[in-house]
């Protein structure tokens, strides 16, 4: 593999997964994000999991140390230039993507692939901020990045075939299990799929046709689900997901689509899933219990 360092623009949920998953690989990731203290919990975060897992007896200190050695941290998208990699992961609001992607193209290496990890966004519309639209790719881990196989690698129209090559033997050097959408579509596959099952969720939540807990407890026994929708938009982050319907229904008009007003109101109250402890589940609680919403 000739990528030896790579660029995590972004340090939540995600992008700290993907800078872990590179550094357990043997890649040095440099995690940036606006804040540094955002940086510097996120990096926190990944030597507590590490920790875990060596208080299992599934990794030694020396892993741990190793891996941790090589992830540094960084407020800066200067620090981009010796890249071989750039992978971007912060908020779903493609204006924002628009203006740090311009910003990577001038101080990124000829050549190296600029990836987005968005759920929604329009690569096509990401990529035409920029001069050289081709090198521009999807390339969308799932949550938990670490542990999740799938990795969706979305092309947009301008996109050089050679970008999503090198993107998918990065998605297999990591150990993922890659698909290539045959063209670009909003949110690819799974994302697009799993919006609509989510987002009814919701409204069979905000109708008072089931609780939280039977919501989630008729899909995981009635279609053999590993995780309720409502606990898996948790996962997701609220926010998130909210972002991502609303990305949906203004491209497509579909009232599948539609987000329900329910999550507007937890986003505004901060009830944003389980990076704020509370959701459709109160995390605070062991084993968490079912939020009150209505």
């Amino acid at each position: 593999m000739t990528i030896k360092k790579g660029f995590v623009l972004g340090a939540g949920i995600m992008g700290a997964g993907i800078a872990q998953l590179m550094a357990q690989k043997g890649i040095e990731a440099i995690m940036v994000d606006v804040d540094e203290a955002v940086v510097k919990r996120s990096l926190a975060g990944i030597e507590k999991g590490l920790q875990k897992r060596v208080d299992k007896g599934k990794m030694t200190e020396d892993e741990v140390k190793d891996i941790l050695g090589r992830i540094t941290t960084s407020t800066k998208l200067e620090d981009a230039k010796d890249a071989d990699f750039i992978i971007e992961a912060i908020v779903e609001n493609v204006e924002i993507k628009q203006k740090v992607f311009a910003k990577l193209e001038e101080v990124a290496k000829p050549g190296v692939v600029l990836a987005t990890n968005t759920t929604a966004c329009s690569i096509s519309e990401i990529a035409s901020a920029i001069s050289d639209p081709s090198r521009v790719v999807g390339m969308h881990f799932f949550n938990p990045a670490v542990v999740m196989k799938l990795v969706e690698i979305m092309p947009g129209v301008s996109t050089d075939p050679a970008i999503v090559e090198k993107t998918r033997a990065l998605a297999e050097f990591l150990g993922k299990e890659p698909v290539v959408t045959a063209k670009e579509g909003i949110a690819g596959i799974a994302s697009r799929v799993l919006a609509a099952l989510l987002n009814e969720a919701v409204w069979v939540l905000d109708e008072g046709i089931g609780t939280v807990e039977d919501i989630d407890k008729a899909m995981k026994m009635g279609a053999n689900q590993p995780m309720g929708p409502l606990a898996l938009i948790d996962l997701i982050g609220i926010d998130t997901h909210l972002a991502k319907t609303r990305t949906l229904y203004e491209k497509f008009g579909d009232p599948r689509y539609r987000p329900c007003y329910l999550l507007e109101k937890m986003v505004h109250a901060g009830l944003l899933g389980r990076k704020a402890k509370k959701g459709f589940y109160d995390y605070e609680q062991d084993p968490p219990a079912p939020m009150k919403l209505n």
